[in-house]
């Protein structure tokens, strides 16, 4: 099976609450919780680093499509954020709202409604996901 990046992501945190080094193949993020549940703030929490994948790669597969069709589609705006809901199972909503400031016509928003929820994030977490984990 074809890993789908390159290089591993590699994480680290020391002895300061929340806050974690992530590191990807050309460089590195911080992670940390916000204040409200003793983080400093320093950098996206998990949560929002989660939604902000999907954010990155809804946009840029919009505009490839958008540039593929050689649409005058200037920008595209994005906005993310989730719900759960407990019960027999956990289950996650999360609500993608994506909106152009020039006018697209009927035609182009059913076309890229349909180009958004087929971006490779969108298909990993509505797909099945199995996490293997070893010590």
């Amino acid at each position: 099976m074809k890993k789908l990046l390159e290089k591993d992501i590699s994480g680290h945190i020391g002895t300061q609450k929340y806050l974690c080094t992530i590191s990807w193949r050309n460089g590195q993020l911080i992670m940390d919780e916000p204040e409200s549940i003793d983080g400093n703030d320093l950098g996206p929490d998990p949560y929002s680093t989660l939604l902000a994948s999907l954010a990155g790669c809804t946009l840029s597969t919009l505009r490839m499509y958008i540039d593929r069709k050689g649409w005058l589609i200037p920008e595209i705006n994005i906005t993310l954020n989730a719900t759960q809901e407990t019960g027999n199972e956990m289950t996650t909503i999360i609500s993608r709202n994506i909106s152009f400031p020039t006018e697209i016509t009927p035609e182009q928003k059913e076309r890229l409604f349909m180009i958004a929820e087929k971006c490779p994030v969108s298909r990993i977490l509505k797909g099945t996901i199995t996490i293997n984990t070893t010590l």
